[in-house]
């Protein structure tokens, strides 16, 4: 989105005014919503006056287009000062500065990341020529406009506050500032040089308002890129917090062993990266000679990404480096340097097919090795035995004497990269209350269908473009195709529906065998993993009356495990088993709804729970 915008002179004029910071504060609280802290407010006035010096030269075309606060589409992810034009062939041009008041930066031993000192204390941080970079290529990677117009980006950082003392240039972070070279304080004139390199002559062409109005193009999938991943190639940029996280972990990684064991929680909804910041790490690790597993209680996850690597590793090679979450039970203490654990909200209390094993899996894994990492997301607890909270996880640490570090990551690329959908999610689910949620502008393909037949023939159709879209209900219907095979399971007699659950057939495969799409998956064939686009059947479990979310376990088919302890709970704590219940039923809607990459296509089976979402997505 767009927060300020105009031209060099018109940048000129606002900072000379004196008005720059109040012009801008008023448009991120109109535009953005956000209120601003003192301290933003107060370094845009002493960056942007440094930037004033920067553009007052003739070498920059007055009518260059100029834009602040940039807010990257579909993300919270903020450029600080764009300038746009076009080069002697009349190609377009854009210029990306992240903009730093560091005075005080030492280095680290952490790829990508310094230390520099706040107001409050020192911190790690991104450095900047990384920062700029990974915001030039998420925008070249996930823009259709800079992608297929071939907008060319350039990044760079201006720290016009530091004296450079052989640290922010250190050959350390030399494959960064080769993509984003870095100007610090006296450096005015080479930072007026790159940027007239490439811009001979103003915007002409509204290069902005064409990349901010571009379609998202969905990330890269996961379980595709593995292979490549394996083989050491950069499939995923990972940006701010995503690659705070992921170096954060590293660090802890190699600086673990039985006398500094360590434990770090990493939070994150759908989308945000999570996954691929713990296959990253196992990748890693692993080539550094360390001895790593991802870890999961999900079996789909799994199961996809061994099929993914049959034919790259040997099957020992592949077994070893993942593992259920029940594996730990017996384990030597510290033989591991590191579990990476995905979906650690799934984590159970104790192991086996009876659950009758080991005391406690987050135990067990904080005990098997010298650095735990757990990513977890609470709202995608969908069973009953999920036991897997950052409170349990935390007293586990204490009462085993290891350390804790919590991060979180919000920037989410799922959903075509909407924030907006997924808050307007919790919003209509009643899982989270939150304000002025809307799906206008989430640029998500979010359709409500009459009919379980309309819903099935549009995710046929999408298929056949790349075998990437699943249809997927809660879990209303037995399996009574299980012992007779001739029988459907999900049937709807009214509109002739039949269709059979997935889990005979293709298991935890389903969601990549090109035959399932004729089958309908579940929320345990599906989490953790992600599809183009998803049908979701919304059974009687969950309908909405008078406006009000009402979840019915008992309307849970037989053949579910996942309230399984509700009945026992009920009899001595009903108003607890009903609190529980409920939320599971929430967050499996939540967690089937946000399988799509780039639409979600939805049947009810109740009609006043239709109208109700249909009148909160204006698609009446």
């Amino acid at each position: 989105m767009i927060v300020y915008q105009t031209t060099k002179v018109g940048f000129l004029k606002d900072v000379s005014d004196g008005c720059i910071e109040d012009i801008i504060r008023a448009a991120v609280k109109e535009k953005l919503n956000k209120n601003v802290g003192n301290n933003e407010y107060l370094s845009w006035k002493n960056s942007l006056s440094s930037m004033y010096h920067v553009m007052n030269s003739e070498l920059i075309p007055n009518d260059s287009g100029i834009a602040v606060e940039y807010s990257i589409p579909r993300t919270k992810n903020r450029i600080d000062f764009i300038v746009t034009g076009q080069d002697h062939d009349n190609k377009d041009h854009v210029i990306i500065i992240e903009l730093k008041q560091w005075s005080d930066i030492s280095i680290t031993d952490k790829d990508a990341m310094v230390t520099t000192r706040f107001q409050h204390g020192y911190s790690d941080e991104l450095h900047p020529s990384y920062q700029a970079w990974s915001y030039a290529t998420l925008l070249n990677g996930f823009n259709a406009t800079v992608y297929e117009e071939n907008i060319q980006l350039h990044p760079c950082t201006y720290l016009h506050n530091y004296i450079e003392e052989y640290i922010i240039k250190n050959p350390f972070y030399k494959e960064y500032l080769d993509k984003a070279p870095a100007f610090c304080k006296g450096e005015k004139e080479k930072l007026q040089d790159f940027i007239s390199t490439f811009i001979k002559y103003g915007d002409t062409k509204n290069i902005l308002y064409r990349i901010d109005n571009g379609k998202i193009r969905p990330s890269k999938e996961l379980a595709d890129s593995l292979v490549s991943m394996i083989k050491g190639n950069q499939e995923f940029v990972m940006i701010d917090e995503q690659k705070i996280a992921y170096e954060t972990a590293l660090s802890m990684i190699r600086k673990g062993s039985e006398s500094n064991k360590r434990v770090l929680i990493v939070e994150g909804g759908p989308g945000t990266g999570k996954s691929v910041i713990a296959i990253n790490l196992l990748v890693k690790s692993t080539k550094e000679g360390l001895n790593a597993q991802y870890v999961t209680k999900n079996a789909a996850p799994r199961a996809v990404f061994e099929s993914k690597l049959t034919g790259t590793l040997k099957k020992t090679e592949i077994s070893n480096i993942f593992s259920s979450s029940g594996s730990y039970i017996n384990c030597d203490p510290n033989v591991f340097d590191a579990l990476i654990v995905d979906e650690a909200h799934r984590l159970n209390e104790k192991s086996g097919m009876l659950r009758n094993l080991g005391e406690n899996q987050i135990k067990e894994i904080i005990e098997a090795t010298k650095c735990s990492i757990f990513f977890i997301d609470e709202d995608q607890k969908v069973t009953w035995s999920d036991i897997g909270n950052k409170e349990d996880i935390i007293m586990w640490a204490n009462k085993l004497d290891v350390p804790v570090e919590q991060l979180k990551l919000e920037s989410q690329f799922r959903c075509n990269g909407s924030n907006g959908y997924l808050a307007w999610l919790d919003n209509i689910l009643q899982i989270t209350e939150i304000a002025n949620s809307s799906l206008e502008e989430s640029n998500y393909d979010f359709r409500i269908v009459d009919s379980p037949n309309r819903l099935r023939d549009m995710i046929l159709e999408k298929n056949t473009i790349n075998n990437k879209s699943r249809l997927v209900a809660g879990y209303c219907w037995d399996w009574v195709s299980k012992k007779n095979n001739s029988l459907k399971d999900i049937v709807f007699p009214q509109y002739d529906f039949a269709m059979k659950w997935n889990l005979a057939s293709d298991a935890n495969l389903w969601i990549i065998k090109p035959d399932s799409v004729n089958e309908v998956g579940c929320i345990h064939t599906c989490q953790g993993l992600e599809v183009d686009y998803i049908g979701v059947i919304v059974g009687p479990d969950f309908i909405v009356r008078n406006g009000k979310v009402i979840t019915d376990p008992s309307k849970r088919a037989k053949t579910d495990a996942s309230l399984k302890g509700y009945k026992t709970l009920l009899k001595t704590d009903p108003e607890k088993a009903n609190t529980i219940a409920d939320k599971i039923i929430k967050n499996t809607y939540r967690t089937l709804m946000t399988r799509g990459m780039k639409g979600c296509y939805v049947y009810f089976t109740d009609k006043e729970t239709e109208q109700y979402f249909k009148s909160l997505s204006n698609l009446d």
